[in-house]
């Protein structure tokens, strides 16, 4: 497999209007602190996951110019980049919003609700599973299972569970993260 040519030029920010360029400096000095050498292929896959991991804790999110830049500055091909941050649900592609509500649905909370609990979350903020409000405030996802089926139907707010939740409450839940 041939990789792309590495150069100072096509490591750069890139000179989009709102490139927040402080960011890249930010994942330039942790991607040129891992050490790798350039031309071992095992050793910049290896670097990939950790690289990717660090670039959303910076960005919160990896859109296609930040995966260019890893890929350029590891010496990979775009494709493979996106290929990682495609195959592991952890990385995101789009913007979150300030908070992250997900709905569990396992069987458990599945049989006790969830989808009621969704569907009252999507009208009252008026964005589907998996978008962002207009306001940037929530994004809705779910969950396969979260292990506490006795608890069933649960919802989560960046990472705070509720249990045995109504659609009724919903409302209340979200007015605590509004404020």
């Amino acid at each position: 497999m041939a990789t792309a040519k590495h150069s100072s030029a096509a490591a750069t920010a890139p000179a989009t209007p709102g490139a927040d360029t402080a960011k890249y400096q930010q994942l330039e000095a942790f991607l040129t602190g891992l050490k790798v050498d350039g031309a071992d292929l095992a050793g910049r896959r290896a670097v990939l996951i950790p690289a990717l991991h660090r670039a959303q804790e910076i960005f919160s999110y990896l859109p296609t110019e930040v995966q260019k830049f890893i890929a350029a500055h590891l010496n990979l091909h775009v494709s493979e980049v996106n290929g990682v941050v495609s195959f592991y649900h952890y990385f995101k592609t789009k913007m979150s919003g300030k908070h992250t509500i997900e709905f569990c649905l396992g069987t458990a909370c599945y049989v006790r609700g969830a989808a009621k609990l969704i569907e009252k979350a999507e009208s009252m903020l008026k964005a589907k599973l998996g978008e962002t409000t207009t306001d940037g405030l929530f994004t809705l996802g779910s969950l396969r299972c979260v292990g506490a089926c006795s608890l069933a139907p649960v919802v989560q707010i960046d990472g705070k569970t509720y249990g045995r939740v109504t659609a009724e409450q919903i409302p209340a839940i979200l007015a605590e993260y509004q404020k």
